[in-house]
């Protein structure tokens, strides 16, 4: 089996004006590293379109129908202060969604060994019914429930090293014994949320704040001794990973000093930790990343890692 890229070009398509961080350049960048020979041996598909039914498996019916109706035919419409929707961002949300469905789907189903989903908008920051931080629907949790309702996943861990923390993630699955969430991810930062006091009602939330400048030794050491041992004992049969790359030490919107090996690192340490319990089922699926140029390295780092090259 092979790695599974699944990308779309309805990414590029959400806009989100002048300025902001958040741009149609990121999966330009990433889809021309993800285009060199090294990558040949990836299998590509395009993402899907989730229904309104798939996207509401993680959020209210209703606040789905409102999103999908606030769709604007022109300009832009603000969310928040930081979420926008053009005329191109639904189609975009709903295919990374979709996307996220997809890989599920095609692990489970054991036509892919892993795969990375490289889609826009983002998603870790979408509670149940608010959207937040660039996100409108939260991929992860959506890709979390389809693995339970679809294929019986009795449990499924998301791990984040985006680094903001993953607030929705965390609200969505607070009470949930089935999800694990586990995030490294800087503090104090936008959304303010990930202290390690910050457990879950079944003792499912594993925080591991880091602190700006921390680098990758640090990362790596808060890996090991608070999540690496907590998803071994979870034993989950699914691992998503929210791969967001803004901890890379050139990022404008974050303050830790990782760099292209560390998420290498994480990456297969990962893989070993899936191999034991899930199959080796793996489901990355794009987050934050707002350095060109960090960006595109650490995504071709991250996915030479899940080939096993």
């Amino acid at each position: 089996m092979t790695t599974l890229l699944i990308t779309h070009p309805a990414s590029l398509e959400h806009l989100t004006g002048p300025g902001h961080p958040e741009r149609p350049e990121r999966m330009r960048a990433v889809e021309q590293a993800l285009a060199d020979p090294a990558f040949d041996a990836l299998t590509r598909k395009l993402a899907p379109l989730a229904t309104q039914d798939d996207v509401s498996l993680a959020h209210a019916a209703d606040y789905v129908a409102a999103v999908v109706q606030a769709s604007p035919k022109a300009g832009f419409l603000r969310l928040d202060a930081d979420t926008l929707m053009s005329p191109g961002t639904l189609e975009a949300a709903l295919r990374a969604a979709g996307g996220a469905l997809l890989a599920v789907d095609e692990v489970f189903s054991a036509r892919a060994a892993n795969a990375f989903v490289a889609m826009r908008p983002p998603g870790h920051h979408a509670e149940r019914a608010l959207p937040m931080g660039f996100c409108l629907f939260n991929n992860a949790a959506i890709a979390a429930r389809r693995a339970r309702a679809a294929y019986g996943a009795e449990r499924v861990a998301i791990v984040d090293f985006d680094v903001h923390h993953g607030n929705g993630s965390q609200a969505i699955f607070w009470d949930d014994a089935s999800v694990m969430y586990a995030s490294t991810h800087e503090m104090p930062l936008f959304p303010g949320t990930g202290e390690k006091s910050e457990r879950g009602e079944h003792d499912q939330i594993v925080n591991a704040p880091l602190r700006a400048g921390d680098d990758g030794e640090v990362f790596r050491e808060a890996f090991e001794s608070a999540l690496a041992p907590r998803l071994a004992a979870f034993s989950p049969d699914l691992i998503i990973i929210s791969a967001g790359f803004d901890a890379h030490r050139r990022d404008p919107l974050g303050n830790l000093k990782l760099v292209e090996a560390d998420y290498s690192w994480v990456t297969r340490r990962l893989m070993t930790i899936a191999e034991k319990c899930s199959g080796g089922r793996i489901v990355s699926l794009l987050e934050g990343g707002y350095d060109l140029e960090g960006l595109s390295g650490s995504a071709a780092a991250h996915v030479q890692a899940l080939m096993g090259a």
